[in-house]
């Protein structure tokens, strides 16, 4: 995946190990001080509820109250320690309750409801002796007890509200990441199948070539010369498709995919030549010129792998390519050569060109059929064409 597939629950939601370190950045590092100084303030707030009582008990207020609020900054390191260790101590001691509601609120967005839920319950029971021991004057024990559950219930509420939130976010930036690297996968897949089309028409043009060159002993300087020129030049094409290739299957870790050919239907007259200088006879009917790009890239590659086909199975038989149509009729595209009976002896076939031909077809809307008819070979394609 992408960026984003290091921030695990462990790093988005906290969902860490106890005690493992921590590293702020510039938000923790504000959201931090923001509770620190909200344990701080309800402990002041709290502060003159103690008048009346022993020196004792006020200093060990004081004391234990500015520990608890201290502690805050430890908060993201032990959370579940801080959250028990402040919920026994609030239910002796009115100014460590800030801190506790700090720490209750700190579980309940790191971690899972199966600990924080037992946090709260917790919270709630040690609220019960010090509500029985020093309850609010104005609203007395029963009052104190139900206003005192409502705030942690809201706090822990609002803490399960934001976990709930980042880990909706969490699953929709993974699910997007896996969506874009399956999108991505898709394509250099499908890329890949172009090259290979591209690739086999330039390595039946050069075992053409070769052939031409064995078979014919007898062929003069200039043929050999010119033979020799085209062997080269295919082979250097070759190569060059290859490494595409080779670039398109690379991982996204790898060098970046390279620009890939994208031959249109304007350029099936380069097409028909190349094929004629490696010996066919190819005679192109061209009745259309302008089609959507996409339509053109695929229907250049019907007729290439239809081409590649011919010199494989056919070598020397005349081939016929017509591309005709208008939008809203759809192309067109029929190829034939007559069968020969027999193939090609240094062009090796997988038997896979006119099932990828017929999955590409079918993929843009469209049908192919192709078989032989009387003494022909006939592979005719029709593809959708917007009006």
């Amino acid at each position: 995946m992408t960026e984003y597939r290091w921030l695990l629950p462990s790093v988005l939601l906290g969902d860490g190990q106890e005690g493992r370190p921590v590293r702020r950045s510039t938000r923790d590092w504000f959201v931090d001080t923001l509770m620190f100084v909200l344990a701080c303030t309800a402990a002041l707030l709290t502060a003159p509820d103690l008048a009346g009582q022993p020196d004792a008990v006020v200093l060990t207020e004081q004391v234990m109250g500015a520990l608890s609020c201290a502690a805050i900054w430890l908060r993201r390191r032990w959370p579940v320690t801080l959250a028990i260790v402040t919920a026994l101590l609030s239910s002796v001691l009115s100014l460590v309750g800030g801190a506790a509601g700090v720490a209750l609120f700190t579980v309940a967005v790191h971690r899972p409801f199966k600990i924080s839920g037992p946090i709260l319950v917790l919270n709630l029971l040690t609220v019960m002796p010090l509500v029985f021991w020093r309850p609010d004057p104005e609203l007395g024990v029963g009052g104190t007890f139900v206003l005192t559950v409502a705030l942690a219930t809201l706090v822990f509420g609002w803490g399960v509200l934001i976990r709930a939130r980042r880990q909706l976010v969490w699953s929709l930036r993974l699910r997007a990441d896996g969506a874009a690297d399956e999108a991505r996968r898709l394509e250099r897949e499908r890329i890949a199948r172009e090259m290979h089309d591209v690739l086999a028409h330039r390595i039946s043009i050069l075992s053409l070539h070769a052939g031409a060159l064995e078979f014919r002993p007898d062929a003069s300087p200039e043929e050999i010369a010119k033979a020799a020129g085209a062997i080269r030049g295919s082979a250097h094409q070759a190569l060059q498709d290859l490494r595409e290739v080779i670039g398109v299957l690379r991982g996204p870790g790898d060098d970046p995919v390279p620009e890939r050919p994208q031959p249109t239907l304007a350029d099936l007259p380069v097409l028909a030549e190349e094929s004629r200088q490696a010996g066919m006879d190819v005679r192109l009917s061209l009745a259309v010129q302008e089609v959507p790009q996409s339509l053109g890239r695929n229907a250049y590659r019907i007729v290439q792998e239809a081409l590649t086909n011919a010199r494989k199975h056919a070598p020397g038989a005349a081939v016929t390519v017509s591309v005709t149509g208008a939008p809203g009729d759809g192309l067109t595209i029929e190829v034939s050569n007559r069968v020969t009976g027999r193939a090609h002896p240094g062009i090796p076939g997988a038997g896979a060109g006119l099932i990828g031909l017929t999955e590409r077809a079918e993929l843009l809307g469209g049908r192919l059929r192709h078989g032989r008819e009387q003494d022909h070979f006939v592979l005719e394609a029709w593809l959708p064409w917007a009006p």
